[in-house]
């Protein structure tokens, strides 16, 4: 039995049809589940490393900028995350401390210094997050371009459809 039928038999019981194919219902629920997963393993990486999930995005900032050549300064970080300057510089002296990044000195702009992951913070989220990218990256390398694509659109739609703001004329919340 498949894993559909298996959802299928789960979910109808006896007074519903079986299904063939996921309903859309099915591939919410599974949606909802990776969702789910994906926040969970969040935690568990926010907390083999020891930080807060801000702390993780400014990581994940940091090094996308050093690996384009690019450098960010704190008020960089602070539009990026959409902090206030005190926020930024309590995030980025939490980081110094324990050793995600260090300060250093602008190369162009002798007034102002710049924020730099240290070597050994790629290599942790590297170790803490390579095994689980190169899942998910086999997910999706064994399947055919014809999969690949229906996914890409079918994610694609849903992030449409997901940032689409229904425009409410005022004064009609619940009702006419």
């Amino acid at each position: 039995m498949t894993q559909i039928e298996q959802r299928g038999t789960a979910r109808s019981g006896y007074w519903y049809p079986e299904h063939g194919r996921p309903t859309s219902v099915d591939v919410l629920n599974l949606l909802r589940r990776y969702r789910a997963a994906e926040a969970e393993m969040r935690a568990r990486t926010r907390s083999s490393m020891g930080m807060g999930e801000t702390d993780l995005l400014a990581l994940r900032l940091l090094l996308r900028a050093e690996r384009r050549g690019d450098v960010l300064r704190q008020r960089d970080l602070a539009a990026a995350l959409g902090l206030a300057s005190p926020s930024v510089t309590a995030l980025v002296d939490r980081l110094v401390k324990s050793g995600h990044v260090r300060r250093e000195p602008h190369p162009d702009d002798r007034r102002a210094t710049i924020v730099v992951p240290t070597s050994d913070t790629d290599a942790e989220v590297r170790a803490t997050l390579g095994a689980m990218h190169r899942r998910m990256i086999d997910v999706i390398d064994a399947m055919d371009d014809e999969q690949t694509e229906a996914v890409a659109g079918f994610l694609e739609r849903m992030v449409a459809a997901i940032e689409h703001v229904d425009e409410h004329e005022h004064g009609e919340v619940g009702g006419a």
